[in-house]
C-alpha cells in the first residue's frame, strides 16, 4: 500500500509540474475599519464552487485558477456581502482586500445581537484537523453545536444529546459518570480538543456542557485523528474559547427530582488592544434522581486566556476543573430472577447514607497558533489531565431464586494521569491544475489508570437477605463500607498503561476546479500497553486511508473512503504467541448535500466494518488461568441517514436514522462460547431520532416557539449474557419530548417536558453468573424549565 501511495504521488507532481505555470491565484486581507483583522469570513468566486475561509490574520488565498476574470464575494453574518471584481494572470497572484464597515466595537455588537439559532454546520473545529467544507470530507461527519445543545438542555456530555446523531446510543452506563457512547456495533472512541482521553473502558467523566461549545461526531476510523482506537469511530468535545467580543450570558435551570443549576458564561478583552482575551464559564448544580437515596452534585470552573503574540501567533492556556459528589456509582441497577422491567420504575438496593463517591477532574491545555501564509498554518498543544475518584460500587454477591439478595460493596477508587502533546500542519498549494491540501502532523501520548475493586465489603447477611419486592433502605445489618485508603492507590492498585507516538500524512489532491478529491493518506504508529500488571504489549503499525470525493452539483457530492484502524489489546495466549492488535477496516459510501443556501444540511451513508484478532476467554482452560484465545473476526455493516438544520423559517430540525447489524463472522477453532453468526452485543439494529423546534417569526407572538422530540429503538441487544428464556428480550424503546419557549432580544426562557407519555424505559442485559436480569431505568416523565440572559 506504501509503494502504490507513493508511486500515484510521484506520477501526479510530475504531471502537474508541467502545467504549474499555467495557473493563478488570488489574495488578499479583510479588515475592519480600524484595521484589525477578521477572521470566519467566507470568501468565494461567483458561480463557481472555489472559496476560503479567512484566517486568524484576516487572510485568505484561492489558488489553481484559469487566467481570466472573476467575481470576489465576501460574506460575514451580520453584514452587507460585497463583491469585488479581479483579473487573474498565469503565474500571478492578484490582490484584492477587503474592508468592513463596521468597527470592532460595531462588530460585537452585530454578533450578540446576530447570533443564530440553527442547527447546521458546514465546518469542523481546528482540533479535528480536517481543512475542509464538512460536505467535501469523504466520512460520515455530524456536528452538535450550541444552539441544539440549550434547545434540548443538555447538561452533560450524558444527557441524551447522542438523539442529534444517527445510530449512536449510549452503552451500559453509571448514570452521569461515564458516557459510554457506541456505534457502528461497538463503543466509540472520546476526544476533548483533538486529544484522545481514554485511559480505560470506564472514562473518562462526562463533561458538563458550561464549558463544551460543540460536540463532532466522526464515523468509523479517522486516520486523520486516530492513532490507535476502534474502527466504529470517535467523538470530539471542543471546548469555549475566546471570541475576542465582550458577551456574557447567566442561565438557570430548575427541575424534577430537586434539580437546581447555575451557570456563568463570560467573554471578553483583557487588554484594550485585544491581544489578552479571556473566557471564563462557571457552573454549579445539585440533582436527585427518581430512585431514593441517589444524588448527583456537579461543580465546573473553566478559565480561558488567549494572547496574540503577533497578528499570525496566537497561543490559548485552558484550565477545566469538574468536581463531582455522588451517590454510590452502583446503585442504578436493579436485578430480579423474574424478567426485565419487573419491578417499580423507582425501585433501588441503594440504602439511606450510604458513603458516596468524590471525583476531581483537571485538565490543562496549552495551543499554539501560528499562521505561516494563509494557506500555511502550524498548530502545536500539550494537554496534562488528572483524574482521582474515591468511592465504592455496590453489586449483588448473589441473588435468589425468590429474588432476596446479598448486597456487596466493592472499593472504587481510581487515579487517572495523562500528559498528551501534538503538532501538525496544515497547508494548501497548487502544482498545475490540481489543488493539494496537506495535513501533516506528529502525535505523542504517555497514560496510566489505577483502579482499587479489592476492597469489600458484605451489607447483607444470610437470613437477613434485601428483598426489593419488600425493599428496607434503612442501615443494612452489616453496617457501612469503611475502606483504608492510607497507603497510595499506585502501591496498591492494578495499572493499565499506555504510551504511543505516531505520525501522519495526508495530501487531498483535488482536479477539474476542485470538483474532484482525491485523499491519500497513512499513519504510522509505534505503541506500548501492559494492563493489570501483565508485561507491555506493543505494536506498530502503518494504516493506510484512501478517500475520493466528487461534487457532482456546488451543494451535492457523493464520496467513497476506505479507512484501516488498530487497536493494542493485553492478555496470555494459551499458545504463548505474542497477542496481536485488533485490526479493522472500514469501506463507506454516501451522498451529501446542502439544502438552500446550506440552511440544512443531508447525509446518506451505508459501510461495513470488520474487525480481527480480538481476545476472549480460552475455553480450554480453567477460568481463573487468565489465559485468552483471539475470537476470531467481527463484521458490521449498516446504513445511515442524517438531516439537520433549518427547513424552513423558524423550523429547526434534527432527524436521523439508522441499521446496524453486528455480527461474528469468523471463529476461532475451539471457542464453542461464540458461533458464527451471532449477534454483537451492546447496540441497537434499528434507531430512529428526531427534535423539531418551531419559533413564531413575526406579528404578537413572535419569540413564542414550541419543540417536540421522538426517539425509537428496536431490535435492541444486551450488553453480557443472552438471556435463558428467549421470551425475556429488551423492548422497543420509545421516548417522546415536548417544550415551549420564548425568546425576546437577550431574554429566553425555556420549558421541556421529557418521558412525556410516562413509558417505562430502561436498558439491560442478563448475568449468567447471578442468574439474574439487570436493569437501569429512565426517568419516568420529568421537566425543566431554564431562564437565560445574553449580556
Amino acid at each position: 500500500m506504501r509503494k502504490i501511495y507513493s508511486s500515484v504521488l510521484i506520477f501526479l507532481l510530475v504531471c502537474e509540474a508541467i502545467l504549474a505555470q499555467s495557473k493563478g491565484k488570488i489574495q488578499g486581507k479583510v479588515e475592519t475599519a480600524d484595521g484589525n483583522p477578521v477572521e470566519f469570513v467566507s470568501v468565494l468566486l461567483k458561480g463557481t464552487s472555489k472559496g476560503s475561509i479567512t484566517n486568524s490574520s484576516g487572510g485568505f488565498e484561492i489558488g489553481g485558477l484559469n487566467p481570466g476574470s472573476y467575481t470576489v464575494v465576501a460574506s460575514f453574518v451580520g453584514l452587507d456581502t460585497q463583491e469585488k471584481n479581479v483579473t487573474v494572470t498565469a503565474g500571478q497572484a492578484a490582490v484584492v482586500n477587503f474592508s468592513l464597515s463596521e468597527s470592532s466595537g460595531d462588530l460585537e455588537e452585530i454578533l450578540v445581537s446576530g447570533a443564530r439559532e440553527n442547527y447546521n454546520e458546514t465546518r469542523v473545529s481546528s482540533s479535528l484537523r480536517v481543512n475542509s467544507p464538512l460536505i467535501e470530507v469523504p466520512q460520515n461527519i455530524q456536528v452538535i453545536n450550541g444552539d441544539l445543545l440549550h434547545d434540548q438542555q443538555v447538561i452533560s456530555m450524558s444527557d441524551g444529546l447522542v438523539r442529534n446523531v444517527s445510530g449512536a446510543v449510549r452503552m451500559e452506563h453509571w448514570g452521569d459518570l461515564y458516557t459510554n457512547i457506541s456505534a457502528r456495533g461497538s463503543q466509540i472512541q472520546a476526544m476533548r480538543n483533538g486529544f484522545n482521553i481514554v485511559t480505560s473502558y470506564w472514562g473518562p467523566l462526562t463533561e458538563d456542557m458550561s464549558f463544551v461549545e460543540r460536540i463532532e461526531f466522526v464515523k468509523g476510523p479517522a486516520g486523520f485523528m486516530l492513532s490507535s482506537g476502534d474502527g466504529s469511530g470517535l467523538y470530539n468535545v471542543v471546548t469555549k474559547k475566546p471570541t475576542g467580543q465582550t458577551q456574557g450570558e447567566v442561565s438557570f435551570t430548575v427541575g424534577s427530582f430537586d434539580l437546581y443549576r447555575t451557570a456563568v458564561d463570560l467573554d471578553g478583552k483583557l487588554s484594550q488592544d485585544g491581544k489578552l482575551l479571556y473566557r471564563l464559564n462557571v457552573a454549579g448544580q445539585q440533582k436527585k434522581s427518581h430512585r431514593a437515596n441517589e444524588y448527583n452534585n456537579r461543580y465546573t470552573i473553566a478559565p480561558v486566556i488567549s494572547y496574540r503574540v503577533q497578528p499570525s501567533t496566537l497561543v490559548t492556556f485552558e484550565y477545566v476543573y469538574q468536581r463531582a459528589n455522588m451517590s454510590d456509582v452502583g446503585s442504578y441497577y436493579v436485578f430480579s430472577p423474574f424478567g426485565f422491567g419487573t419491578l417499580p420504575v423507582e425501585s433501588t438496593q441503594l440504602p439511606v447514607g450510604m458513603p458516596g463517591t468524590k471525583i476531581n477532574d483537571h485538565s490543562f491545555l496549552v495551543n499554539l497558533q501560528h499562521d505561516f501564509s494563509p494557506n500555511w498554518k502550524l498548530t502545536a498543544q500539550a494537554s496534562h489531565m488528572l483524574y482521582n475518584q474515591e468511592g465504592s460500587s455496590m453489586w449483588p454477591a448473589s441473588v435468589n431464586p425468590d429474588g432476596t439478595m446479598l448486597r456487596a460493596v466493592s472499593s472504587w477508587e481510581a487515579l487517572s494521569k495523562m500528559t498528551m502533546a501534538q503538532v501538525f500542519l496544515n497547508g494548501e498549494f497548487h502544482t498545475g491544475g490540481v489543488r493539494h491540501k496537506i495535513l501533516t502532523g506528529l502525535d505523542m501520548s504517555n497514560k496510566a489508570y489505577w483502579a482499587d475493586w479489592n476492597q469489600y465489603h458484605m451489607l447483607d447477611s444470610v437470613g437477613a437477605e434485601f428483598d426489593p419486592l419488600n425493599p428496607y433502605l434503612g442501615a443494612p445489618v452489616n453496617g457501612y463500607p469503611n475502606f483504608d485508603y492510607s497507603t497510595p492507590i499506585e502501591q496498591r492498585a492494578s495499572t493499565i498503561d499506555q504510551r504511543y507516538s505516531s505520525f501522519y500524512l495526508q495530501d487531498e489532491l483535488a482536479f477539474i476546479q476542485d470538483k474532484i478529491r482525491l485523499t491519500l493518506a497513512g499513519r504510522y504508529t509505534d505503541i506500548s500497553q501492559a494492563a493489570y500488571g501483565g508485561a507491555p504489549n506493543t505494536a506498530s503499525r502503518f494504516s493506510p486511508r484512501i478517500g475520493l470525493s466528487a461534487s457532482v452539483t456546488p451543494n451535492t457530492s457523493v464520496y467513497a473512503l476506505y479507512d484501516q484502524a488498530f487497536n493494542p489489546q493485553s492478555g496470555t495466549l494459551a499458545s504463548g504467541d505474542d497477542v496481536k492488535p485488533i485490526t479493522g477496516n472500514n469501506m463507506e459510501l454516501g451522498i451529501k448535500r446542502d439544502w438552500f443556501d446550506k440552511k440544512w444540511n443531508t447525509t446518506v451513508a451505508i459501510y461495513q466494518i470488520v474487525k480481527r484478532n480480538e481476545l476472549t476467554a480460552d475455553p480450554n482452560s480453567p477460568p481463573n488461568s487468565g489465559l485468552s484465545v483471539e475470537l476470531g473476526e467481527k463484521t458490521a455493516k449498516g446504513f445511515e441517514f442524517d438531516l439537520k438544520g433549518t427547513i424552513l423559517p423558524g423550523l429547526n430540525t434534527v432527524l436521523n436514522y439508522a441499521y446496524t447489524d453486528s455480527r461474528v463472522t469468523d471463529v476461532t477453532p475451539g471457542v464453542e462460547i461464540i458461533e458464527e453468526g451471532d449477534i454483537i452485543p451492546g447496540y441497537a439494529k434499528h434507531v430512529f431520532n428526531t427534535w423539531l423546534g418551531y419559533s413564531i417569526q413575526d406579528g404578537v407572538l413572535e419569540g413564542l416557539g414550541f419543540s417536540a422530540g421522538l426517539t425509537v429503538m428496536g431490535g435492541r441487544e444486551t450488553y453480557w449474557d443472552p438471556s435463558p428464556d428467549p421470551e425475556q428480550v429488551l423492548p422497543t424503546y420509545t421516548k417522546v419530548d415536548a417544550g415551549v419557549f420564548y425568546g425576546k432580544g437577550n431574554f429566553k426562557v425555556n420549558l421541556n417536558v421529557f418521558n412525556l407519555l410516562d413509558e417505562y424505559l430502561y436498558s439491560g442485559s442478563y448475568y449468567a453468573w447471578l442468574n439474574a436480569y439487570n436493569w437501569q431505568t429512565d426517568p419516568p416523565r420529568n421537566a425543566r424549565l431554564s431562564v437565560s440572559y445574553k449580556f
